[in-house]
């Protein structure tokens, strides 16, 4: 089982030559944690090699709506290397929980609520006590807020990651690490972004005043010059409307 699918063709054929290194298994499942490019655009090169692709029902919806855009998007900023490289629609779709049993191990694919986008989903294998969590947790980047993330929702879906007492979590970006430190750079920036908002709304604040929340304290991570300012604003949008 893969997760993730890979953003290109070319990419997920370079993912499959490591995994041949590896085990001369084949590639049953293909697993796309949400309707991203980098995580369902490679899709075509897996079912090439017979795999089942398995998706969120609003992950379906999303690459029925922008799919194509998608990897339109993807061609002109990867060019050459985008070549071959063809939208497809996931074989199979589940709501809440698909359960697969295969060489002995349990396989539990998660939609625990709302959160970072529409389908979002996460691996749990229960006898590793490992959890593939997708871009339902980040500790070395700061999170991107899109304008159809859930801050609120993400925060109550953060009792369900908890609760699966996983000992091993692998984010959707970054190496593996524990709930402790993924729990400090998911949840608690969100919870400290929206009560700084909300203290904004309180005083009769305007958005301006959400790109001068300080957010020292995560400036260490990468993509924090490119995301912090732009994370204000949307949050501050978002809680507007809720």
């Amino acid at each position: 089982m893969v997760f993730n699918a890979g953003d290109n063709y070319l990419l997920a054929k370079a993912l499959h030559h490591e995994i041949k290194q590896l085990t001369d298994q084949p590639v049953k499942y293909v697993v796309l944690e949400n309707a991203q490019g980098h995580a369902m655009l490679g899709s075509s090169y897996w079912k090439e090699q017979g795999a089942e692709i398995i998706a969120h029902v609003d992950a379906l919806e999303e690459m029925k709506s922008h799919g194509t855009q998608v990897l339109e998007r993807m061609q002109r900023g990867r060019r050459d290397k985008g070549q071959w490289t063809q939208f497809v629609f996931p074989d199979k779709t589940f709501e809440d929980q698909l359960v697969i049993e295969m060489g002995g191990e349990r396989f539990e694919i998660l939609h625990l609520g709302p959160g970072h986008s529409p389908g979002d989903i996460s691996l749990w294998i229960p006898n590793q006590k490992l959890l593939i969590s997708g871009d339902m947790a980040f500790h070395q980047r700061l999170m991107p807020i899109f304008e159809d993330t859930d801050t609120a929702g993400w925060v109550e879906t953060w009792d369900k990651i908890e609760a699966l007492g996983a000992d091993i979590i692998i984010p959707g970006h970054g190496s593996p690490t524990n709930i402790k430190e993924v729990t400090k750079y998911t949840k608690d920036y969100l919870v400290y972004m929206r009560s700084e908002v909300e203290k904004i709304f309180d005083d009769g604040g305007s958005e301006l005043e959400a790109y001068k929340i300080d957010q020292s304290t995560f400036s260490h991570l990468d993509t924090f010059n490119e995301l912090a300012l732009q994370n204000a604003g949307r949050i501050y949008r978002i809680m507007e409307f809720e």
